[in-house]
């Protein structure tokens, strides 16, 4: 069988360090689907990640065929068939949220480049690095021909980590929950929100107290990764390398389970066409479907809205880097 070709950015840091093992085990493309690793990074860090090639290699992992690692953008993208886009710039004491999304411009512009040059036809891109849905958007942007909708953006951590919270707060498991969806933007605005899901077939609004779900998990969620930060002393690295393997591994493999996934829009929900959101998905036949037909309320629609006019602000900061 012909391994499936997969390229990781930032391949040296943390996030990555968790990604790769669960990628070399085989839990996206499955047990019986070899595959080639292409460990991205710039040029400083090329030789830390020729060490994690080398532990790599020490797993004796099966279904490892290879590991490239390269500071060529060119030479990690060709031929992937799927594509973690880890490596960002990280926002600096200081900065302006403008500016971080200018400087990541940098780099997600020339791997989009590189992406549309030299990818499979059917190359999956999952951008992980913050700020994601808009890094994501320069990245698709920059791929004239690859279609748009093999571009994605991370916020299945901030799906799963709704699950948590309400796994807690019920005292139940997480499979319990069907039908939960976090919209919008992996920000501080995004809207984790209850108003469809259910817990073993009971709506989960009416199990919880509403000022609860208000002004205690929303918030939670969106900021959650800064509680992490707090109380660990660094982010949360290997929860968002676990949510990119599900990510992953259901647009590959297929759910009809709604999960999280900002992918494309195609106008859907008041969501400008073209933004890079977060919606309520379904994964079939290799591709993501948005859950259409949902009648929303005017708190839905109030912080959905908020979204979408902070994902319109970074488009607009990064217009010049835009098709």
């Amino acid at each position: 069988m012909t391994p499936v070709k997969i390229t990781v950015t930032g391949a040296a840091g943390n996030i990555a360090y968790s990604l790769l093992w669960r990628l070399a085990a085989g839990d996206v493309f499955g047990d019986d689907t070899p595959i080639d690793l292409r460990l991205l990074e710039i040029p400083d860090a090329v030789g830390k990640t020729e060490g994690v090639a080398m532990e790599l290699q020490d797993s004796a992992f099966p279904l490892l065929r290879s590991i490239t690692v390269t500071d060529r953008p060119e030479e990690a993208f060709d031929g992937a068939n799927a594509a973690f886009l880890v490596g960002a710039k990280p926002r600096g004491k200081g900065e302006e949220r403008a500016d971080l999304l200018a400087n990541n411009g940098k780099i997600f512009a020339p791997q989009g480049k590189a992406i549309n040059d030299h990818a499979a036809d059917d190359v999956r891109v999952l951008v992980v690095g913050n700020p994601a849905n808009t890094n994501a958007l320069i990245a698709q942007q920059s791929a004239p021909d690859v279609p748009a909708d093999r571009f994605t953006a991370l916020m299945r951590l901030d799906h799963n980590r709704a699950l948590s919270q309400l796994a807690a707060k019920l005292d139940v498991p997480t499979t319990a929950f069907e039908d939960v969806v976090v919209w919008g933007n992996h920000s501080a605005t995004q809207f984790p929100d209850l108003t469809f899901a259910t817990v073993n077939g009971d709506k989960v609004i009416d199990r919880i107290d509403r000022d609860w779900y208000v002004n205690e998990f929303i918030p939670r969620v969106a900021k959650r990764g800064s509680e992490i930060i707090e109380v660990r002393g660094s982010s949360s690295a290997a929860s968002a390398a676990s949510a990119a393997i599900d990510h992953m591994r259901d647009w590959v493999q297929g759910t009809d389970q709604w999960v999280s996934a900002a992918i494309v829009s195609d106008g859907s929900y008041g969501i400008d066409e073209g933004l890079v959101a977060g919606l309520p998905t379904v994964a079939r036949d290799g591709k993501w479907e948005i859950v259409q037909g949902l009648e929303l309320n005017d708190f839905q629609r109030e912080r959905i809205a908020a979204n979408v006019e902070e994902l319109k602000a970074e488009r607009d900061a990064v217009a010049d880097l835009l098709r």
